[in-house]
C-alpha cells in the first residue's frame, strides 16, 4: 500500500482517488475548493457512451470558413486566444487527418464503451441514482441533408463500435417528446448514454463516498507541490502532506503546474458557458441542437443550455454570444422562459492535440503521475481512465486492458 496525493477534485480527480483507494492505497485528495465546482460543475451532464470518436478539428474549408467568419455558433474565437494556442491547434489539425483520427478513435472507443459500466457501481455506492436518467440523448436536425448524412454515419459507428441508435423523422419524434414545439427534419437518438440532473452534485457524492471510506479530503493549493527525498509534498490548510506518489488531475490547470518541473504540454483551452432557464415542459432527453452548437437538458436548477467552444485567451472576459444565440435558436423547438438568476458560470475543457487523455507516470520524475486532458469527456471518462491509471500505478493492469494502455498517447507525451 502506498501513500498517494491526488491534486484536483473534479470528476477525474475524485474518480482517481476512489480507484486508488479501492486498491488499498492511502489517498489524500487536495483541491482549493469544494469537489466538483469547476469544469465538472458546468458541463451538459451526459455520460456519453455514444462518443466513440473524439471531436476532431474540421478540415473542410467551408466549415473552417464558417468558424473564421463567426457564422457558426459551434465555435467562437479571439485573435489573442488563437495566437496563444496556435502550436497546439496546428498539432490538433494534423491529428485530425482522417487516417490518424481513425487510429486514435480505435483506442478512444474502448474507453467510452465502458464509461457507463464504470460509473454504475460508484453511482450505486454513493446513493446518487436519483440524479441519473438512463434514456440516452438526441441530436436534432433542421437540415434534412445533414440529418441523412449523420444518420448514415451513425450506421457506420454502430457497425464499427457497437453504439446503438435510432434515426427518426421529426414528426415521429415529436409524438414521443411533447416538449417539441415543431417538427425537426430528423432526430438521432443515442440510446446507451446516461444523463445527470446535477453534474457537480454527482462529483460531490463521489467525494463523500471517498471520505466515507476513510479517504482524506483536504483544502490546499496544488501550486505548492514540491518533490522531496522520499516523494512529494503539498501544503494544505490543515498541514503539509507528504506521499510517495502525486497524481496531477487538475484539468486545464495541469500544464501550468507541470511547467515548473520542466514539462511543456500543449493544450487547446475550449471555454464553455451555461445558463438555466424556466420551462413548463422540459425535453424528454437532452437535446444536441446540431444546427446551433448548444445542448439543452433539464437539470435541478432548470433547463440548462450549454455552449460549444470559445477559443479565447485565459482570463478573457465572459462573452455570452453563443449562449444567447443558442437560446434564441432553440426557442422554435422548446418553450424557454426567463433566465434563472445565478452567477454566470464558465469552464474550460482541457483538450490535448492527440485527443486522448494523459494517464500515466511522468517520464522524468519518479512518483509523479499525469491524469488530465479529457477534453469534452472528463465527466464521461473519469472513472474509466482512473481505473487504468490505478492499474498502472500498482502494476496490476491486466492483459484484458492492454489495448487501453494506448491512453498515454505518443502525441501527448511531454
Amino acid at each position: 500500500m502506498a501513500d498517494i496525493l491526488v491534486l484536483g477534485a473534479g470528476m477525474v480527480g475524485v474518480s482517481t482517488a476512489l480507484a486508488l483507494q479501492t486498491r488499498g492505497h492511502a489517498v489524500s485528495l487536495v483541491d482549493r475548493g469544494a469537489p466538483g465546482r469547476e469544469t465538472s460543475f458546468g458541463n451538459a451532464g451526459i455520460i456519453q457512451a455514444e462518443a466513440a470518436e473524439p471531436y476532431g478539428l474540421p478540415r473542410d474549408l467551408g466549415t473552417l470558413w464558417s468558424f473564421a467568419t463567426g457564422r457558426s455558433n459551434d465555435v467562437t474565437w479571439s485573435l489573442r486566444g488563437v495566437a496563444q494556442m496556435a502550436p497546439a491547434l496546428w498539432s490538433y489539425f494534423r491529428h485530425s487527418a482522417p487516417r490518424r483520427h481513425a487510429g486514435i478513435s480505435r483506442s478512444y472507443a474502448q474507453l467510452t464503451a465502458r464509461a457507463t459500466a464504470d460509473h454504475a457501481p460508484l453511482i450505486e455506492a454513493a446513493g446518487a441514482g436519483n440524479l441519473i436518467t438512463r434514456d440516452g440523448l438526441v441530436q436534432l436536425y433542421r437540415s434534412g441533408a445533414a440529418f441523412e448524412a449523420d444518420a448514415a454515419d451513425a450506421e457506420r459507428l454502430g457497425r464499427e463500435y457497437g453504439v446503438r441508435h435510432r434515426a427518426l423523422s421529426g414528426t415521429d419524434y415529436r409524438r414521443e417528446d411533447p416538449a417539441l414545439r415543431g417538427d425537426p427534419a430528423g432526430v438521432i437518438h443515442w440510446s446507451d448514454s446516461w444523463s445527470c440532473s446535477a453534474p457537480g452534485c454527482l462529483v460531490h457524492a463521489y467525494a463523500r463516498l471517498f471520505a466515507g471510506r476513510g479517504g482524506r479530503l483536504l483544502e490546499g493549493d496544488a501550486e505548492t507541490l514540491t518533490q522531496t527525498f522520499g516523494g512529494w509534498r503539498v501544503r494544505t490548510v490543515a498541514e503539509d502532506v507528504e506521499a510517495e506518489h502525486a497524481v496531477v488531475a487538475l484539468g486545464p490547470w495541469s500544464p501550468s503546474l507541470l511547467r515548473r518541473f520542466g514539462y511543456r504540454i500543449p493544450m487547446i483551452y475550449k471555454r464553455g458557458y451555461h445558463g438555466h432557464f424556466e420551462t413548463a415542459q422540459p425535453p424528454l432527453r437532452p437535446i444536441v441542437d446540431m444546427d446551433n452548437g448548444v445542448v439543452a437538458g433539464q437539470m435541478q436548477a432548470g433547463l440548462r443550455i450549454a455552449t460549444g467552444a470559445a477559443l479565447v485567451a485565459r482570463g478573457a472576459p465572459a462573452d455570452l454570444r453563443q449562449l444567447d444565440r443558442g437560446r434564441a435558436a432553440l426557442s422554435d423547438m422548446l418553450e424557454i422562459g426567463a433566465r434563472v438568476e445565478e452567477p454566470q458560470w464558465s469552464g474550460t475543457r482541457p483538450c490535448l492535440p492527440g485527443m486522448l487523455p494523459l494517464a500515466g507516470e511522468a517520464p522524468r520524475h519518479k512518483g509523479l503521475w499525469f491524469h488530465f486532458g479529457h477534453g469534452h469527456q472528463g465527466f464521461t471518462l473519469g472513472p474509466t481512465t482512473a481505473a487504468l491509471l490505478a492499474g498502472r500505478l500498482d502494476g496490476t493492469l491486466d492483459d484484458g486492458e492492454s489495448a487501453l494502455s494506448q491512453v498515454l498517447s505518443p502525441a501527448n507525451r511531454p
